[in-house]
């Protein structure tokens, strides 16, 4: 397997976790049978944007890369919300 190959498998991998993560909101809503946000949502986003941008660095794309480290920033900050309300709540 050469690395160009091996990169372009890691993309796709980034792209199908990225991609799961509203398998798994809208999963949970028709659970819930209302709009719901889970945890897991947002550490889907956590994998697939940091598995997405180690392909963007790879390829230099620049805005690709901007793209998804400012994304991660959000996923962060969101899991860090959650993590205050669940030992609040506690």
């Amino acid at each position: 397997m050469t690395a160009e190959t091996l990169w372009v498998m890691i993309g796709f991998l980034g792209q199908a976790l990225f991609s799961a993560r509203f398998i798994i909101q809208w999963l949970a809503s028709e659970r819930a049978k209302r709009s719901i946000m889970p945890t897991l949502f947002w550490y889907f986003s956590l994998g697939g944007g940091l598995t997405l941008l180690a392909y963007a660095i790879y390829r230099r794309d620049p805005v690709f890369i901007v793209g998804q480290a400012s994304g991660l920033f959000i996923y962060l900050r969101n899991l860090a919300l959650i993590r205050r309300e669940q030992r609040t709540s506690a």
